[in-house]
């Protein structure tokens, strides 16, 4: 028991040391723009197979924050999906829907110039649908960042959205993505 205590000690106060919030590096301000390429697993975090004609496009604004004295930045993000053609079963342009979501990302771990983070928002989109059964949608977001100068970061991140049991349909939206980001 005292391994695990000091284990979980290490794991979840490293990273409150810092004096800075890694997305931001000093800045008060992040909008970012993100794409993303949709898979058709409901998985929470998806395999990286069964890619289907369905992206995602989302501007985000974001401010720093904090969560239980980790680094975080929450964020309002608009979002839309443009889906075409028909693959495993479903028809992809039936799922062209804007969606806006409210998010938190909290930095797990990061350095100097990178960082881990790991997210959830809750939003609505535009119309319910048979894949989720539901306007109102959870999301779930893993990724890492890194610096590319002072003002500005990539990301790689993966994206889940659904309805979070909450509609007999329990489908899923699920996207694999890449970001940029600029502090100001």
């Amino acid at each position: 028991m005292k391994k695990v205590s000091v284990l979980f000690l290490f794991v979840f106060s490293a990273p409150v040391m810092a004096l800075e919030n890694p997305f931001f590096n000093g800045y008060e301000n992040q909008i970012a723009f993100n794409f993303g390429y949709g898979t058709n697993h409901g998985f929470l975090i998806s395999p990286p197979t069964q890619f289907v004609p369905y992206i995602m496009l989302q501007g985000q604004y974001s401010q720093p924050t904090t969560f239980f004295r980790l680094p975080a930045r929450k964020s309002l993000n608009v979002i839309q999906n443009i889906g075409s053609g028909k693959k495993y079963g479903w028809y992809w342009n039936k799922y062209t829907i804007p969606i806006a979501l409210l998010s938190e990302d909290i930095a797990l771990f990061y350095g100097d110039d990178w960082y881990t983070f790991m997210g959830l928002g809750v939003g609505m989109q535009a119309q319910q649908n048979e894949r989720i059964g539901s306007k109102l949608l959870f999301g779930f977001k893993i990724g890492a960042g890194y610096r590319l100068t002072e003002c500005t970061a990539a990301e790689f991140f993966i994206q889940h959205f659904s309805n979070g049991n909450t509609a007999p349909e329990n489908n899923s939206y699920a996207f694999y993505g890449l970001g940029f980001a600029y502090n100001f």
